[in-house]
């Protein structure tokens, strides 16, 4: 089952987030097999967020493996969004044929309201890197969808969702992640 995690920084956490660095890449080191996409959200250069979308065996592991990251244990985040996810696209990132560097980043998230939308890979997928729907913890109910894409600038990567179809959408700036 593949699950969407985003620990969104607490203000002021910079220099901890910095001081737990090495921590947090250990411990997502553990899940490398089992990594679909991952990366830090932003603000011009300040760290806003922390994305992993894994694949695990259910919302029980999903739980432990968003609560028990170090930083989330030290108090750099100050909240988590835990979704079941569906890989659209049925890649990675490392598989993205755009590759890790050139281009502007963005997190598109896509908060449900109502009839479900965005269930079909939009037919120009070439930006696309992730992409798929946020579902109850059963999977049996659509709640919105996430999407990581390469986009021009931040509202090109929000037209990826439908207008109107969410009660709320967000775009962060995104990077690839991992140990540098």
């Amino acid at each position: 089952m593949e699950f969407l995690c985003y620990h969104r920084d607490r203000p002021g956490s910079v220099e901890l987030r910095d001081e737990l660095l090495e921590g947090h890449w250990s411990y997502m080191d553990q899940y490398a097999k089992e990594m679909i996409a991952r990366g830090p959200t932003f603000v011009g250069d300040v760290p806003t967020g922390s994305l992993h979308i894994v694949d695990l065996p259910d919302a029980g592991a999903a739980r432990a493996f968003a609560f028990e990251e170090p930083g989330y244990q030290a108090g750099v985040y100050r909240d988590v969004l835990v979704r079941r996810w569906r890989n659209l696209l049925g890649r990675t990132m490392w598989d993205f044929p755009g590759g890790r560097e050139g281009g502007n980043r963005y997190l598109v998230l896509g908060f449900g309201a109502g009839e479900a939308v965005d269930l079909e890979v939009p037919a120009d997928r070439d930006g696309l890197i992730a992409y798929g729907p946020l579902l109850s913890d059963d999977g049996a109910v659509w709640v919105g969808t996430a999407v990581l894409v390469r986009a021009s600038d931040a509202e090109a990567a929000r037209a990826v969702l439908t207008a109107g179809g969410y009660a709320g959408t967000e775009v962060h700036d995104w990077e690839f992640g991992g140990r540098r």
